[in-house]
C-alpha cells in the first residue's frame, strides 16, 4: 500500500500499490505521475519553494515557501491523491501526522 503522510510543511509517500505487476500497476503510475507533474510545476514557478528527496518507494517533499500558486498546486496533487484512496482503498491510503 502506498501511504501518503501529510505533516504541516511535509508530504511523504512510500511504499507500493501492490495494485497489479511491476511495470502494469495504474495506481502506482497515477500517484508517480501526480506527484512528479505537482513537484515540476512548482519548480518551474519558484525553484526555492520546496525540496524533495527521493529514494525507491520513497518521496518526500517539503514545502519551504507557501505561497498561493504553492498551496493550490499541493492541495490539488492531495486532492487527486484523495480521489485515488477512494478508487483503490486497498492500494493507497492519504492520512494527517
Amino acid at each position: 500500500m502506498i501511504k501518503v503522510k501529510i505533516a504541516k510543511d511535509k508530504i511523504i509517500l512510500e511504499g507500493h500499490a501492490f495494485y497489479s505487476t511491476y511495470g502494469k500497476d495504474i495506481v502506482c503510475a497515477s500517484v508517480s505521475s501526480i506527484a512528479t507533474t505537482t513537484i515540476n510545476a512548482i519548480i518551474s514557478i519558484d525553484n526555492k519553494a520546496i525540496t524533495y528527496k527521493v529514494e525507491d518507494a520513497y518521496l518526500q517533499i517539503k514545502i519551504i515557501k507557501r505561497t498561493d500558486v504553492v498551496n493550490k498546486l499541493i492541495n490539488n496533487m492531495l486532492d487527486l491523491f484523495k480521489t485515488l484512496e477512494q478508487d483503490y482503498p486497498k492500494n493507497i491510503k492519504v492520512m494527517e501526522v
